[in-house]
C-alpha cells in the first residue's frame, strides 16, 4: 500500500481550512495554527470558517485531518506544507505586510529540510523569488487561490483552473496531487514562474473589481436619470463575450482580496504608465461617496443600516464597502442605527447604536440600506434602499 503524503496546512481561514477539507481525503493533513478554538474545531471534525458545504463535508466523510498549535509537530515529517496566513494591506508602506508568511516559511525551512513549501497567501509580485534568496532555498514557490467566502470548499473541489508558480518534479507532483482530489476532472493546471503566478492572483482580482464598478457606474447612470437598471444590464450582459457573471450592483466592491489586491496592483505601476488600474481603485471610492449622497437626498433622519457583514454566508465585515459610507453618514450628524447579529465590538462606530432586535431595528429607522438584499426585509420593503437588483452575492 503506498504511503500518504503528509500535508501541512498553515493557517486555518478560508484558504487554509477548505484545503485541509479538500486534501484531507487521499492525504494525511496537520493544521497549525495560533488559535487554540479553531484547533479544537478541526479536531471535533468542525469548520473554523462560515461555509454550509465544507460543514456537510466534514460530517459526511471520513477524513485524515487533524489540528496542532505545536510547530515542531506541524512541520516535522511533511512532505508539503502550505502557507495559508493572512496578508493584509498595509497602506503606510503601500503593499501587503508579509511578516505572517514570512516567519511561517522560517520555521518551516528551521523543521523540515525536504518539504515543498506551497505560498497560498497572496504575495506581491516577485515576493517568493525574494523568500528564495533569503532562506537559500528553491523549496519555495507560490501558487493562487481564486475562492468565494461562503463557497470556499466548492471552489476547490470545482476550480476553473488550477495555477502552479513552480517548474521542478515537486511543483509537478503537488499539481497532481490538488487535481486528484478535485471533484470536476481534467481541470485545466498551468506551471509557471512563481511572479508570474502573483501576478495572475493580483490581476485576475483587478478585473473582477474593474467588472464590478463598470456595472455600478452603470447602475449610478440610471439613477441618475430615472432608468431601470435591470433592463439595461440584461441588454449588455447577453452579449456572450461579456456575459453575466459579477454584474449585480453593490454599494461598491468590498470582501477580503479585491479591495487590497487592486491597491497592490495599483502600488507595484510606480513609474509604468497606466489609467485603468489606478481608475478601479479610485472608481470604488466614487461609487460610496455617490451612494451615500443619494442616501442624504431623501433626507431621512435616522438610517438603518442592515448587516455590516459583506453578504449572506460571510462573516467578514472588516472590508466590507457599507463601512465607509456608514462614516460618511455619521458625518452628516445623521442618526445611525446599525443590525448586525455577528457583530460583537460594539465601538466600531462611536456614534452609531447597535440594535440586534429586529422589529426596533425597523421601527428605529426611517430608512433602512442594504448592501445585500433579504427576505428578512419583506415586511419592510417601503423602507429598504438597496442597489443588489438580482439577489446575488
Amino acid at each position: 500500500m503506498k504511503r500518504k503524503n503528509r500535508i501541512t496546512i498553515v493557517g486555518s481561514g478560508y484558504v487554509g481550512m477548505s484545503l485541509a477539507a479538500l486534501l484531507s481525503n487521499e492525504n494525511e493533513v496537520i493544521v497549525l495554527d495560533i488559535d487554540a478554538k479553531r484547533i479544537d474545531k478541526i479536531n471535533n471534525n468542525l469548520s473554523t470558517i462560515p461555509d454550509n458545504y465544507l460543514k456537510e463535508y466534514l460530517l459526511k466523510n471520513t477524513l485524515d485531518i487533524s489540528g496542532t498549535l505545536c510547530k515542531k509537530e506541524a512541520y516535522t515529517n511533511s512532505n508539503f506544507i502550505i502557507v495559508a496566513t493572512p496578508t493584509d494591506y498595509n497602506i503606510v508602506t503601500n503593499s501587503f505586510d508579509t511578516s505572517s508568511v514570512d516567519s511561517s516559511i522560517k520555521d518551516a525551512i528551521k523543521y523540515n529540510k525536504k518539504a515543498l513549501i506551497v505560498i497560498k497567501s497572496t504575495l506581491p509580485i516577485g515576493h517568493t523569488d525574494k523568500l528564495r534568496s533569503i532562506f537559500n532555498s528553491e523549496r519555495i514557490i507560490f501558487s493562487p487561490e481564486f475562492l468565494r467566502e461562503g463557497s470556499a470548499l466548492y471552489d476547490n473541489l470545482y476550480p476553473s483552473r488550477i495555477i502552479i508558480g513552480g517548474e521542478t518534479s515537486l511543483s509537478k507532483d503537488f499539481g497532481k496531487i490538488l487535481n486528484k482530489a478535485t471533484i470536476k476532472k481534467n481541470v485545466t493546471t498551468i506551471f509557471m514562474p512563481s511572479s508570474e503566478a502573483e501576478a495572475v492572483k493580483l490581476f485576475a482580482n483587478t478585473y473582477l473589481a474593474m467588472r464590478v464598478s463598470f456595472f455600478n457606474e452603470l447602475d449610478s447612470f440610471a439613477l441618475v436619470n430615472n432608468l431601470d437598471s435591470r433592463y439595461i444590464i440584461d441588454g449588455v450582459s447577453s452579449d456572450t463575450r461579456i456575459g453575466a457573471g459579477y454584474n449585480n450592483p453593490s454599494f461598491g466592491y468590498g470582501g477580503y482580496c479585491l479591495p487590497k489586491d487592486t491597491k497592490q496592483l495599483l502600488s507595484s505601476y510606480e513609474m509604468i504608465p497606466q489609467d485603468i488600474i489606478k481608475s478601479i481603485v479610485e472608481s470604488n471610492i466614487t461609487r460610496k461617496d455617490f451612494i451615500t449622497s443619494q442616501i442624504i437626498n431623501k433626507k431621512p433622519s435616522s438610517v438603518g443600516i442592515y448587516r455590516l457583514v459583506m453578504k449572506e454566508g460571510s462573516e467578514n465585515s472588516k472590508f466590507s464597502a457599507i463601512l465607509d459610507i456608514v462614516k460618511k453618514l455619521i458625518d452628516e450628524n445623521i442618526r445611525v442605527y446599525i443590525y448586525e447579529p455577528l457583530h460583537s465590538v460594539e465601538d466600531t462606530f462611536n456614534k452609531a447604536e447597535y440594535i440586534n432586535d429586529f422589529n426596533k431595528f425597523v421601527d428605529s429607522s426611517d430608512l433602512i440600506i442594504a448592501n445585500r438584499n433579504s427576505s428578512q426585509l419583506d415586511d419592510c420593503r417601503n423602507k429598504v434602499f438597496t442597489r443588489d437588483l438580482y439577489g446575488e452575492s
